[in-house]
């Protein structure tokens, strides 16, 4: 992803990134496309019903991973509150995500990656949300 490259050349940044953050927004976008793939996965599957939860949290963890992603993504002004919280938020969902996916893992491949992907998201924001404490 261009993030580093992007972020870096911002004129209030001026080279100097918080590249906690920066991975975090990477983990994030990355997160939401595996989470939106395997919430698709699992429409696909037979037992459907016996997903419906995680087809729910999967699409949950999605939306708020791309919200804090592009969130983060800004740079001009400042908004530090909403970023921090927003970290705290994902990294929750991601966490609440990658339970329900665990239940189904064994049976379900999709599941398993996506499960490692939201645990990857969420220790990135809560990395990211550490990073910028008062």
């Amino acid at each position: 992803m261009h993030a580093q490259q992007m972020i870096s050349t911002h004129p209030h940044v001026r080279g100097q990134t918080n590249d906690a953050l920066i991975r975090c927004i990477e983990e994030c976008y990355s997160c939401a496309q595996t989470c939106t793939s395997c919430a698709d996965a699992c429409l696909a599957e037979d037992n459907i019903k016996s997903l419906t939860q995680c087809v729910r949290l999967n699409l949950d963890c999605a939306d708020i991973c791309n919200v804090t992603g592009r969130i983060a993504t800004r740079r001009t002004g400042s908004d530090e509150e909403t970023i921090r919280r927003m970290l705290h938020a994902c990294a929750a969902a991601c966490r609440l995500c990658a339970e329900e996916c665990e239940k189904h893992a064994k049976m379900h491949e999709h599941c398993r990656i996506c499960a490692e992907a939201c645990r990857q998201c969420m220790s990135a924001c809560e990395e990211a949300g550490r990073s910028m404490a008062h």
